[in-house]
């Protein structure tokens, strides 16, 4: 399904703030990799995106279609490019280091903290349990 002219418009607004054009950029249309078997190894439907006064340059795979792939290299370098020049850190970003901080492990103190919460919470609870012998 190709992007809509509101995620392009988007993407275009995103280029302005990170001062790219397109007469800056180099765009190569790559053998993509990975899975997908023949016709992601066939067909150059990656897109890989250069901005050629900084040198950075991503590359794109996530759909099968090019011109999907080309605004989305060109979303990417953006983000990548305000990353760096205003420490403004992508959405993707972000998520990943949530991820991080919900995966990482608890530190001896937070665990024993934890673990304590846990017996009152359950002793409170036995507490209320109704025995037959009462």
């Amino acid at each position: 399904m190709p992007l809509s002219p509101a995620t392009v418009a988007d993407i275009q607004a995103l280029m302005g703030r990170a001062g790219l054009t397109e007469g800056t950029l180099r765009e190569q249309f790559v053998l993509g990799s990975g899975n997908g078997g023949q016709k992601i190894n066939k067909t150059a439907s990656a897109v890989r995106l250069t901005h050629l006064p900084t040198g950075l340059w991503v590359k794109v795979q996530r759909s099968r279609s090019r011109e999907d792939n080309r605004w989305l290299a060109r979303r990417a370098l953006a983000e990548r490019i305000l990353e760096i020049r205003d420490g403004e850190r992508s959405e993707r970003q972000q998520e990943r280091e949530k991820i991080r901080r919900q995966k990482r492990r608890r530190s001896r103190r937070q665990k024993a903290r934890m673990l304590d919460d846990k017996a009152r919470h359950a002793a409170k609870k036995a507490a209320r349990r109704w025995s037959p012998e009462a």
